[in-house]
């Protein structure tokens, strides 16, 4: 394909949006690849005041002196590439499906950091889904973009372990790490040619669907086990919850204590010093919790502020 000696030599234009993506770039510029440009998603109003603020993509790369462009709708507006002298393309966590005529503007190729092992767990939540599947490891795969979502040639992968102690917002940190390092150890080869990848078994495909609103409501009629994936799932970002009181009562952390029933289904259990919930098959101890319109805070000290909790049923 090319015979680009070092990767400092090769032109990058980065994609992506969310702060796990900034993460990787950050990484990715201080270890010094040669990124000319940046795309992102649009900014968004934040606050009551509703101020634009950049994604954090684009903070990152602006910080960086980087120029950024982004488009509404990338697949109707991508002409502004024609002018940047770039070799390929890198995307993680872009946010928006990138059209082939995109695609074939890179000389050596376009490729996609994936925050899973392929082929399992395609789609839009991958690392999300992982977790709240009990999965006792995860990764990152280093991939060819092509048109159908995540099917492209895989070129390397690293493997991440999962256990009761990694959520979503944890996983996420170690994801951006793999992530960064797999290019600085993979991409080069993969645009010399030397690394000519791996198609994907269309028979062990499995698929990561968005997160939707009405999962963020924790099930307390799950299994303890699930229930618990679900809450590290969901953490720290969006957050689950259950209903106490009418309002939304997040939780952020938690362990299962005992496999006992001492209660009701979803009720708090007396205790002085521990938040203990009656679960399907278990007690859990809540470690990290939020009640709408409070600040995030440790469980004991919800607890000796709210000791009228105790008995209470969370829904």
């Amino acid at each position: 394909m090319s015979s680009f000696v070092s990767l400092k030599d090769i032109r990058i234009v980065y994609m992506g949006t969310p702060e796990i993506s900034a993460s990787v770039l950050s990484f990715l510029l201080k270890g010094g690849l040669n990124v000319v440009a940046v795309i992102s998603n649009e900014d968004k109003p934040k606050g009551r005041k509703g101020i634009l603020e950049p994604t954090p993509v684009k903070a990152v790369a602006t910080s960086f002196g980087i120029p950024v462009f982004q488009p509404h709708r990338i697949k109707e507006d991508y002409g502004f590439l024609s002018s940047i002298d770039f070799d390929a393309i890198l995307t993680m966590a872009y946010g928006q499906i990138v059209p082939e005529g995109l695609l074939r503007l890179a000389k050596y190729g376009c490729y996609n950091l994936h925050g899973s092992l392929l082929p399992k767990y395609r789609g839009a939540a991958p690392m999300q889904r992982s977790i709240i599947d009990l999965e006792s490891k995860t990764g990152v795969t280093l991939m060819e973009m092509v048109k159908a979502m995540d099917a492209g040639k895989m070129y390397a992968k690293k493997e991440i372990p999962l256990d009761e102690s990694i959520d979503y917002s944890s996983l996420s940190e170690l994801v951006a790490k793999a992530s960064a390092e797999l290019v600085f150890e993979n991409l080069l080869d993969v645009i010399n040619g030397t690394n000519k990848g791996e198609e994907q078994r269309e028979e062990e495909v499995t698929f990561a669907a968005k997160i939707t609103p009405e999962e963020e409501h924790l099930n307390i009629h799950l299994d303890v086990d699930h229930l618990l994936g679900y809450i590290r799932g969901l953490s720290l970002t969006p957050g689950g919850y259950f209903y106490l009181e009418g309002k939304k009562f997040k939780v952020f952390k938690a362990k299962k204590t005992s496999a006992e029933t001492l209660g009701g289904l979803g009720e708090i259990l007396p205790s002085k010093k521990e938040l203990l919930l009656q679960c399907n098959g278990g007690v859990i101890c809540l470690e990290t919790v939020q009640w709408e319109g409070k600040k995030m805070m440790d469980a004991r000290s919800f607890l000796n502020g709210a000791p009228w909790i105790k008995g209470k049923t969370l829904q």
